[in-house]
Formats: structure tokens, C-alpha cells, sequence
């Protein structure tokens, strides 16, 4: 079958990004939007475009029936992208009835691998070793404290239909259990619709390493390596790389053999992706598999020459796989910074607004996937993600100073954004080593960079300044013989150098 035109059932930078694919293979493109969404890059981008609010305040893109009944009117394809719809099996089940092509997986393999107890279930099936833990859902707490003695605490809550750290929380003892239950399934609740949780052992110190697997559907699945996603925060990963600077040789292979083998004995199609938590000694355990374009997709293409995106457009239509692994070669080191309209100085909270200067750095091994622009007003009805920014290296040194370079000449104005906190990540000692792990930014980032900011901190110079000013003006009034509004003025100043110091 041919695919002559796309619908993108996403917004924002992806929607741009499956755009430009698109027009690469002269596939017409067709975006949607709400009304909040209206002077969107990948609105202006797309062929057509077909507003889906059925009113100013309506902000959803959630609405199955409209894009399945505008599909089918335009005789186009469904891609996705990541979020929203595309690891929703009733979705694509929709579109399967009605005629649609779903550019990715079926939805019984979406609803196979989307819930996590059955996936570990499956997985374990076909020989990928799992972390300790359930396979089936918890009813109560009498079962979660009976299943943390078996298997021993630290443990981890985990909302089954969950993901992005969502439902998710640590356990350390058993007294901890009942108020950890009630956030976790409520948490679950609200991001999902689903309260059902799991248990896993929580690995001490753990590496999150995922493998890129595209498979078609003639049973061919090949990898495309692994990536590094252990920078995270609140359990959401911030920043990418591939390779692994903690992988070994050995290790990779293995990984990356298993993956492909349990893909084949699933007959998984489409692009998917392995995630593995891997403990200080190196041993691996799967975690879950996300059937869908990986945010953090790019460092993947810039280390291998695919475009994901296209394959995945050719698979859905049917055709094998245009390379066997032989082909297949992984050059020099990539990596990702996420950057979000957030103020990291202010507990990430976001900062939504108008984008009044946004000017992207140019020059060699860069990518910027973004959907902003000068004059963009970041909304705040959606996830607060403006831009993906990746460089590549023939080494990762090299990777790490091409990416500093493009941070620092990165403009972005008129909100907060995370273009400072990415450059203290990439300066921190231990990072840049490359022995870090999940608890990077909690541990030896937050303490590597308190230390810098006590060296940095101006209050002690200020305050300084101000008892001298102080000094001065007490001997001036001396002279003058009055003592009215002495050292007033001096904590003035002290004010407004505090304020200047606020910003550091």
C-alpha cells in the first residue's frame, strides 16, 4: 500500500519534526490545533490544517472521534507521535475498524506492552530478566507489605499504566507503605484513569539504559543501539546520550541481542523501545517497553544516519525494513538537553508567556528540534517542552563542548527557561565523567553546584558594601555635625545590591 498523506495527531515540536519527514518523502501533511494553538509553527508548517476546538476555551487535543472522522475524510494516515494518543490501544483499535493506517504498532501489541505487569510478564517470557517484583495488580497494602519482606526494601510503587515518573514512589520501610499507597494510587489515578499499581525491588544507584528496536511486518527486527537516560529529575528524564559512557562491550552486545530476540518472539513492529535499569555491577533487568517515538529519538539518528520517523512511515505501508543489521553502524557520541519553559530557580515551576527573542545557534553537528519561535506564547495547558537540542561529536568531549557552545548562544527571552540549569549539568565534574547515575541530580549535581554558588555567593561582598557605605556616611554626618538618617541610606543600597544578588 501507498501512504499519500499524514494526519499528526500532535502539536508542538514532534508534530514539526513528522512534518518535515514528510515533506521529505512527498507525503502531504495534515495538522491539527485548538484554538490556543492557532499561530502554531507546525499549523503554518503542515499542507492543511483543521482547527479541533469547539470553543476558545476548549484545549484538548484528546478527541478520538474528531481526528478518526477527519482521517477518514482525508483518506490520511495517523502518526501519533509521542504523548497523547499513541500508546492508547482503544485509539488505534478505532483505527484498525475503521480502515486507517496507525503509523505504529497494533493495538494488541500496545495493549500487551502498555500495561506494565503484563509486559514484565511477557518479557519475562521471552527471556529478558526482570527486577523483582509482582506481575500482577496490588489490591491492598496487607499484599504490598507482604510482597516487600519476600522480596526485601528498598521497593519501588509503580502505577501500572503509568510512565514520565508519574505513580511512581520509593519505599524504604514498612512504615512508609500506607502513605506511599494512597499518593501512588491517587497520583496513578489522576495521570491515567487507572489507580493499579506493582512492585518492583528499587535498584540502588541505578543506570536507565534503553535500546532502539524498529521491526516490520515480515518479522525482520533490527537495534539501533542504546542511550544513556540517567540525568532525571522527579523521575523524567532531562538528558540524553548514546553511547552509554557506563556500558561496556560486552554487556552492550548482550543487551541488545536479548532485545532484539524477545521483540521477534512478541512480532513486534514499528519503532519501540527496551528500557533497562542496570545496577553498579553492570546487570541488566527490563523495566518496560514504550511502543511509540522515543522523545530522545534524534541522538539515535545523529549517531546512525535513520530517520525513525521514516521507517516508521514505510512499515505501516507494509515494506520490510530498508537495512539489515550488518548495515548498521554507531559513529562518535551524541547528546540531548530538553529544554522546557521552566524557572530552575524557583523549583522548576513552569513559565509559561511570550517568547519575545528566540534565536537558534547554527553551525556544525547541531540539531534543534523546536516548535517556538519570536512572538510564540507558550501555553499552559500543555507539557512545557519548547525545544530539543542535540549535538554530535567523533567523541563524547567532543559532544559535551559542541552542546556547551550551543547553550551559550541559545537566545531565548521573555520567559524562564532550563538553558542554565543544562549548562551547570554539562560543566559538573561528575558528569562530565561520565559515572553517573539516576541519582545525578539529587546527589552530586545539587552538591556540586551548592558548592559553587557558596563560592559565587555575592552576599557576603554586599553586605561588606554596605558597612562600608555605612562607615562613610557616619563619619560624613560626624563632620556635619548631625546624626539624622544615618546608615538609612547604606541599607538602602543593601537592598538594592540584595535584589541584583537574587539573580545570581
Amino acid at each position: 500500500m501507498e501512504i499519500k498523506k499524514i494526519l499528526v495527531a500532535n502539536r508542538g515540536e514532534i508534530a514539526l519534526r513528522i512534518m518535515r519527514t514528510c515533506r521529505v518523502m512527498d507525503i502531504a501533511s495534515v495538522a491539527i490545533y485548538t484554538h490556543v494553538d492557532r499561530k502554531a509553527i507546525h499549523v503554518r508548517y503542515a499542507d492543511e490544517a483543521y482547527c479541533i476546538s469547539e470553543s476558545p476555551e476548549d484545549t484538548s487535543y484528546l478527541k478520538a472521534d474528531t481526528i478518526i472522522n477527519l482521517a477518514k475524510k482525508l483518506n490520511a494516515a495517523i502518526h501519533p507521535g509521542y504523548g497523547f494518543f499513541s500508546e492508547n490501544p482503544d485509539f488505534v483499535e478505532r483505527c484498525e475498524k475503521e480502515g486507517i493506517i496507525f503509523i505504529g504498532p497494533s493495538s494488541k501489541l500496545i495493549r500487551t506492552m502498555g500495561s506494565k505487569t503484563e509486559a514484565r510478564k511477557t518479557m519475562s517470557a521471552a527471556g529478558l530478566p526482570i527486577v523483582p517484583g509482582t506481575t500482577e495488580i496490588l489490591k491492598d497494602t496487607n499484599i504490598v507489605k507482604k510482597t516487600a519482606k519476600e522480596i526485601g526494601y528498598p521497593i519501588m510503587l509503580k502505577a501500572a499504566a503509568g510512565g514520565g515518573g508519574k505513580g511512581m514512589r520509593l519505599v524504604r520501610s514498612e512504615e512508609e507503605i500506607e502513605s506511599a499507597w494512597r499518593t501512588a494510587t491517587s497520583e496513578a489515578k489522576n495521570a491515567f484513569g487507572n489507580d493499579a499499581v506493582y512492585i518492583e525491588k528499587y535498584i540502588e544507584n541505578p543506570h536507565h539504559i534503553e535500546v532502539q528496536i524498529l521491526g516490520d511486518k515480515q518479522g525482520n527486527v533490527i537495534h539501533l543501539f542504546e542511550r544513556e537516560c540517567s540525568v532525571q529529575r522527579r523521575h523524567q528524564k532531562v538528558i540524553e546520550e548514546t553511547p552509554s559512557p557506563f556500558m561496556t562491550p560486552e554487556v552492550r552486545e548482550k543487551m541488545f541481542k536479548v532485545s532484539v530476540e524477545a521483540c521477534k518472539n512478541v512480532g513486534y513492529y514499528s519503532a519501540g523501545t527496551l528500557e533497562f535499569i542496570v545496577d553498579k555491577d553492570r546487570n541488566f533487568y527490563f523495566l518496560e517497553m514504550n511502543t511509540r517515538l522515543q522523545v530522545e529519538h534524534p541522538v539515535t539518528e545523529l549517531c546512525t544516519g535513520v530517520d525513525i520517523v521514516r521507517d516508521m512511515i514505510q512499515i505501516a505501508a507494509g515494506k520490510d525494513l530498508p537495512y539489515t543489521q550488518d548495515a548498521l553502524i554507531h559513529r562518535g557520541a551524541a547528546i540531548e538537553c530538553r529544554i522546557y519553559a521552566e524557572d530552575p530557580e524557583n523549583n522548576f515551576m513552569p513559565s509559561p508567556g511570550l517568547i519575545t527573542v528566540h534565536e537558534i545557534p547554527e553551525g556544525r553537528n547541531v540539531r534543534i528540534d523546536s516548535g517556538a519561535a519570536t512572538g510564540y506564547e507558550v501555553p499552559l495547558f500543555y507539557d512545557p517542552m519548547i525545544s530539543k537540542v542535540c549535538s554530535w561529536g567523533r567523541t563524547r568531549e567532543n559532544a559535551i563542548l559542541n552542546m556547551i557552545r550551543v547553550l551559550r548562544e541559545y537566545k531565548i527571552m521573555g520567559i524562564k527557561t532550563t538553558l542554565t540549569f543544562h549548562l551547570r549539568v554539562l560543566k559538573n565534574s561528575t558528569f562530565k565523567s561520565g559515572v553517573y547515575d539516576t541519582t545525578f541530580i539529587e546527589t552530586e549535581f545539587d552538591k556540586e553546584d551548592l558548592k559553587r554558588r557558596s563560592n559565587n555567593d555575592p552576599t557576603v561582598a554586599i553586605i561588606a558594601a554596605a558597612v562600608k557605605q555605612y562607615q562613610l556616611e557616619q563619619s560624613a554626618a560626624a563632620r556635619a555635625t548631625t546624626a539624622s538618617g544615618i546608615g538609612e541610606s547604606a541599607w538602602k543600597h543593601y537592598g538594592k545590591l540584595q535584589k541584583i544578588a537574587n539573580r545570581f
